[in-house]
């Protein structure tokens, strides 16, 4: 079978649809999931800063392969039965959200206390302080880092393929064993994760560097 023709090409196409929808979903998920997790974890209530650190533990000190299975598989032995898409969905949705939840933690820490101590003197509710002043200025601060952790989920979206979800990997891996020609199927796989990722990590440079410019 020869490579690559129209029909294979439209397959590449369609694992790609789902990689990045399933990118998209991970990280708006993680994004508002992990948003809490930061403001928790800032929070002055022990159990609540406890808890959460606890959680962006278990998250960051595990692999996203063994998340993946665990729900997975998990959600099956609960007695629900859920497409493979969307065990992966939330399983990404965790895992960003304990990686966000960490970096908007510590951005949210690096603003001087005192500009919530001169909200605090001005009468302002908490939620106006972390509305306004606070959360602004600490997405500024955190954004190279938020940029090269979408990288990461971009790429993390390939071990859906142990679950059995056809993304762009598990695609090229199908394409591969029809054709005989791993080579040529998986570098135009790794190219096309290249071209999505790549832009991503110069806006992340570019950013960190102006951020940097800016702090002198």
């Amino acid at each position: 079978m020869s490579f690559p023709g129209s029909n294979e090409l439209l397959f590449l196409l369609q694992g790609l649809k789902w990689t990045l929808l399933l990118s998209a979903l991970g990280f708006v998920g993680g994004g508002i999931f992990g948003l809490l997790v930061a403001l928790a974890r800032t929070s002055r209530i022990k159990a609540l800063s406890r808890g959460t650190a606890a959680y962006i533990s278990v998250f960051q000190g595990t692999p996203l392969l063994m998340q993946l299975f665990v729900v997975y598989y998990g959600i099956a032995l609960l007695g629900f039965s859920v497409a493979a898409w969307v065990a992966v969905m939330i399983a990404l949705t965790l895992h960003a959200s304990a990686f966000l939840g960490e970096i908007w933690r510590g951005a949210i820490e690096a603003i001087p206390q005192g500009q919530s101590e001169a909200a605090n003197a001005l009468g302002l509710h908490y939620v106006s302080r972390m509305k306004d002043i606070v959360l602004p200025q600490a997405l500024r601060i955190s954004l190279p880092a938020t940029v090269g952790f979408l990288v990461q989920l971009i790429k993390g979206t390939s071990l859906a393929a142990i679950v059995g979800f056809i993304e762009l990997t598990r695609t090229g891996q199908i394409i591969s064993n029809q054709t005989y020609r791993p080579l040529l199927v998986f570098g135009i796989v790794g190219a096309i994760y290249f071209a999505i990722c790549w832009p991503l990590s110069l806006y992340g440079t570019r950013l960190e560097n102006r951020l940097a410019m800016a702090a002198r």
